[in-house]
């Protein structure tokens, strides 16, 4: 057992001493799964009994210096808004943040993944960012002693990964409240992939609020798009080619509800006068097109904030309350809505 003024281990050393590679080591430190199991015993047992410490891993005489920030992409509104939160966060954490995309893996499989970038790197821990990790990549994050905390999960993840999200299924109810309390009974959903968690939680807010009106969801009311302006657009221009189409739209993305006001002035309809619209994210653009578009703020600094706050914990040892944490929406009403007429 190495004492207190003994010299860190050092991979070589630890490689020496069970008798395998420094790659090999390597490998069972970064979570790799092409080592047997037999030998990922014997190193992790040397690794424990010599007190190897990781670069990065936070200890007696170190405190946390680097985490790391993993996205879907890095353009937008959304990205820059969570990142932000999060470095004030950190800023005031004394932690440094590592902000990258996580890109698909190339055809050997090799080199690109996001996991070999932050098992490199010796980060202390990673927030994902409307990221779908799969169990793989959670599991080799867990092997490496790397806690992950992600920020909109797109589908339910595992009970020991903790998860930061919004109010999505009362937002939602809100929203479409919001357009019943001003006479429309006609209204009609465009929302993200329909396998998305998020997605289905806003979709079964505005049928529970059609519902409650005793309203039924007509077909062709509820359609899918991907987020962005040229998916809303279309699926706008789909509902206002109906025989009897919506008076008012419940878009779940700002980005999508922009379009959406592209297809309306193309088809010559008037926001709100002949279409009320409400988005979905308060994004700075909802306050920039005209008219400023109604939306659900969705808290995305706040967001990024708790999502740091919370990693920081788990790197500490500390037992969270809930690994599910969720912050409240609020409807912010502009002109995009009025009465129906």
């Amino acid at each position: 057992m190495t004492g207190s003024n003994t010299p860190r281990p050092t991979l070589a050393h630890i490689a020496e001493i069970t008798g395998v590679s420094v790659s090999t080591v390597s490998k069972v430190l970064n979570g790799r799964d092409d080592v047997s199991q037999d030998t990922r015993a014997k190193v992790d047992e040397a690794l424990r009994w010599h007190h190897y410490v990781r670069r990065g891993t936070p200890g007696p005489e170190r405190q946390v210096r680097t985490v790391d920030l993993v996205l879907s992409g890095l353009d937008g509104s959304w990205p820059a808004s969570v990142a932000s939160g999060m470095e004030a966060a950190a800023y005031e954490a004394d932690v440094h943040v590592v902000i990258s995309r996580a890109r698909p893996t190339g055809p050997t499989g090799r080199g690109q993944d996001w996991v070999d970038r932050i098992l490199e790197r010796g980060s202390a821990g990673v927030v994902l960012g409307l990221v779908e990790a799969t169990p793989a990549q959670l599991a080799r994050l867990a092997r490496a002693g790397i806690p992950c905390v992600v920020i909109d999960p797109l589908s339910d993840p595992p009970r020991d990964v903790t998860s930061i999200g919004t109010t999505n299924w009362s937002g939602a109810y809100e929203a479409t409240d919001h357009l019943l309390q001003r006479g429309h009974r006609r209204i009609a959903l465009v929302t993200g992939p329909p396998e998305h968690l998020y997605t289905r939680a806003r979709t079964a807010g505005y049928r529970s609020a059609m519902a409650a009106a005793g309203l039924d969801v007509l077909p062709g009311l509820v359609r899918h798009g991907n987020h962005d302006r040229a998916s809303g657009a279309e699926q706008v221009r789909a509902l206002i080619g109906l025989p009897d189409p919506p008076t008012a739209l419940f878009i779940c993305s700002d980005h999508m509800a922009i379009g959406g006001y592209e297809a309306l002035t193309g088809a010559g309809l008037r926001v709100p006068e002949d279409v009320s619209v409400v988005g979905f994210d308060d994004l700075p653009e909802a306050r920039w097109v005209s008219p400023a578009l109604t939306t659900v703020r969705q808290p995305l600094k706040e967001m990024g904030g708790s999502a740091l706050r919370t990693l920081l914990r788990l790197i500490n040892g500390d037992e969270l309350e809930s690994p599910r944490v969720e912050l409240a929406t609020t409807l912010v009403v502009r002109d995009s809505t009025s009465p129906r007429g």
